[in-house]
């Protein structure tokens, strides 16, 4: 049972036994947890019951399904016969855009072809029987779906020798030592593994030395923050300050990597006094940290600090991801309760509306939630390799199966750079916190319906009346465009909204100079009409390169004139020097 349905029982509903049975339903749903990987049997069961039920009563979808079947074989018999004569006969079906697997052209030789088109037609099939199934809810169709394309990539052909031409000729040219390559790579990976040490060569990469170097000092600390103020690189700088606040689902320095990437040093070099929070690493006695926390001791303690040191300037925030969210909440509530000390609010890939969260939302249903309460209610947090876990299943065949091909069989491991070493560096979630956030955000929408509450009262986005700066990525699993872009029909403010290439880390890590970085804009003016994302798409103007240099842009126009910047700290206040910059939080572990 939820804190808050606890709250609204009145005294004579309380049984004895209430606190017993609780106890054990958690330690029971914690240990079915654990085995599980933290994914939830009920909700496979129930999809698979769905589906299996409604198949049943469907004739028409029936035979359809096995003229489909009947249409694929004879399309796959008649490709054989092709191309028994002719290598260069047309494919019975080409792979999809993003599926990389068979594009060696080895793949086109038989009997290669022969696997990897059966493998192709079946997936297709698969994908068929699934879906369009009247009666079936969505969310079971999407799991049940989502499932099977897990099993299907289990057993594809490039997952074995056998079936592999590429793996093959990788022996024949190695002389087999790509074998012993790659298992030498798994026992090292697992010793790794089993001592809690970073992924191979992330040791090269550490915070302060080689990531995390532009240099600044901790001017303010409580219990779940440290805040960085960056030393200044022009002479002269806007007195409105950027403040940003990156998820804490993720350490901070993703926007601080290596000097030529590294967003906090473009800031500075565009003028700009720039603060960073960041996060402390929780503990199982942080259990307790609620949403409410995160952002009293997160971004509004953080205001207070830059406004002092600043002078008072209004401050340009920004968020990045679950950071992003949250600043959009505490946005709502001084809206509401008319602190204007905001300048502007920019969101880097952050939902503030969550009925279409993308394929996260397969392990948001009520089934799901139950089993990481109890997981986090036995551990105190849900520790980020967890939430790892979940995000490589969602792109399975780039970040595990491709991994397993090409590390551990073809004995290649990938040089590590400087943003795996940080996706490798994970954090914790605290068990109320982390709760509340999937169940009122992604579970209810809250926030979007107005429901959520603030020091007691519902906060509202229609409310935020300063200008933002909003960015997409055109492939991110996490946070989805088209749900990032919904904040156009709950913010009446001015919009210019960004869409990039990429994806959640790379689209917004996207220096200038980069090659492949390109983006598509539109400003939807204050009170202007919220376009859906089809007509956004269609509308909006492409340009090539980084999306930076428009956001500095977008900056500059809502700040004053340049003046000399701040001193780093403020004694007077208390706010001193703590310690260099990146500061000691980062580090924890």
């Amino acid at each position: 049972m939820t804190r808050a349905a606890e709250a609204d029982r009145s005294p004579q509903d309380f049984d004895p036994l209430d606190g017993l049975a609780a106890t054990m339903d958690h330690a029971a749903t914690a240990a079915v947890a654990q085995m599980t990987s933290a994914l939830s049997p009920a909700t496979l069961i129930q999809a698979v019951t769905d589906w299996a039920v409604h198949l049943a009563i469907s004739p028409g979808k029936q035979l359809q399904l096995g003229a489909k079947a009947v249409r694929k074989s004879m399309r796959f018999a008649d490709y054989v016969s092709r191309a028994s004569s002719d290598s260069d006969a047309e494919p019975a079906i080409e792979p999809l855009a993003n599926d990389r697997r068979f594009r060696d052209p080895a793949w086109s030789e038989p009997p290669y072809s022969f696997i990897s088109q059966a493998f192709l037609l079946h997936q297709q099939w698969w994908h068929a029987a699934t879906n369009g199934i009247g009666g079936v809810t969505k969310h079971h169709q999407d799991v049940l779906s989502f499932a099977t394309r897990q099993m299907l990539d289990v057993v594809a052909p490039t997952n074995f020798l056998a079936t592999n031409p590429v793996l093959q000729r990788r022996i024949r040219e190695t002389g087999g030592k790509c074998l012993i390559d790659g298992a030498a790579n798994l026992l090292e990976d697992a010793r790794r593994q089993l001592r809690g040490e970073p992924p191979c060569g992330a040791e090269n990469f550490r915070a302060g030395e080689t990531i995390a170097t532009a240099p600044g000092k901790v001017v303010y600390r409580n219990h779940l923050i440290e805040l960085i103020q960056y030393e200044p690189t022009t002479d002269t700088v806007h007195p409105e300050p950027v403040l940003i606040v990156p998820a804490w689902i993720m350490k901070y320095y993703i926007l601080d990597l290596s000097p030529h990437n590294s967003l906090v040093r473009w800031l500075t070099g565009q003028g700009f006094t720039v603060f960073m929070i960041s996060w402390r690493n929780p503990t199982a006695k942080d259990r307790d940290l609620a949403m409410a926390d995160y952002r009293e001791m997160g971004p509004m303690a953080a205001i207070d600090v830059v406004s002092r040191i600043s002078g008072g300037a209004r401050i340009h925030a920004a968020g990045y991801c679950l950071g992003g969210t949250l600043m959009a909440i505490a946005a709502a509530a001084m809206a509401r309760d008319g602190d204007e000390r905001l300048a502007s609010l920019t969101l880097f890939a952050a939902q503030t509306e969550f009925s279409e969260p993308g394929e996260l939302g397969l392990f948001i249903d009520e089934a799901q939630l139950h089993l990481l309460e109890s997981l986090m209610w036995s551990e105190g947090y849900l520790d980020g390799s967890r939430m790892g876990g979940a995000f490589q299943i969602l792109r399975s065949n780039d970040l595990i199966w491709s991994h397993v091909l090409g590390t551990y069989l073809m004995g290649e491991r990938e040089p590590m750079s400087d943003l795996m070493a940080w996706n490798a560096d994970s954090t914790r979630m605290p068990f109320a916190m982390h709760s509340e956030y999937l169940r009122s955000l992604f579970l209810n929408d809250d926030l979007a319906e107005g429901r959520f509450r603030v020091d007691g009262r519902a906060v509202s986005l229609s409310g935020i009346r300063v200008p933002l700066f909003v960015v997409g990525t055109e492939r991110d699993h996490v946070a989805p465009w088209r749900s990032v872009h919904k904040i156009h029909g709950l913010v009446p403010a001015q919009i210019r909204f960004v869409l990039a290439s990429g994806g959640h880390n790379v689209g917004i890590v996207a220096e200038p100079g980069s090659n492949r970085a390109k983006y598509r804009t539109l400003l939807r003016e204050e009170e202007g009409p919220a376009l859906s994302a089809d007509e956004w798409e269609t509308r909006a103007e492409r340009r090539s390169g980084s999306w930076w240099p428009e956001w500095g842009k977008w900056l500059h126009e809502r700040s004053a004139e340049p003046a000399p910047p701040p001193r780093i700290g403020d004694p007077a206040s208390a706010y001193d020097c703590l310690a260099d910059a990146p500061g000691t939080y980062v580090k924890e572990r």
